[in-house]
């Protein structure tokens, strides 16, 4: 049994339901960064390797016959992160994959700003649009203290 201070405190842990605007807002972001990354898993997938695929592999100094691999993996993750129940999972795991991405980019010494953080650019439009439309990553991560 729970005492009331305990319920107290669990009740201040909860977030309050998304506006509209802050749901639609979370659907914009969190579409964007989904559009994008299915281009990219897709463009993986294409058969004969576009130029640009090729190139790049290259550049990174990945063979461009683990193109496929890579742009099936990209795609589950995407997948897992627009089924709303998995979708923190699926921020997770897309996290992890622009992780190896932004590595991969300073490995080579590319750009800062213009190729080494544009995957977190990417992942940022991920969480904000997941935190913008889900009510439990606010709970989980609320920027207010609770009013008291």
């Amino acid at each position: 049994m729970q005492s009331s201070t305990q319920s107290a405190s669990l009740s201040n842990t909860q977030a309050a339901p998304a506006s509209k605007k802050k749901l639609w807002a979370g659907r914009i972001i969190s579409t964007l960064a989904v559009l994008f990354l299915l281009m990219d898993g897709v463009m993986k997938l294409v058969k004969p390797t576009p130029a640009p695929v090729v190139q790049a592999m290259a550049r990174l100094g990945y063979p461009a016959n683990l193109a496929a691999g890579i742009g099936i993996l990209l795609l589950a993750c995407v997948v897992v992160y627009v089924i709303p129940r998995t979708s923190v999972l699926g921020a997770i795991l897309l996290t992890g994959y622009l992780g190896g991405a932004v590595a991969s980019q300073v490995r080579i010494g590319e750009p800062l700003f213009s190729h080494v953080l544009f995957p977190v650019y990417v992942a940022l439009l991920v969480w904000g649009g997941l935190f913008l439309r889900e009510e439990r990553l606010r709970a989980l991560i609320p920027l207010r203290s609770p009013q008291q």
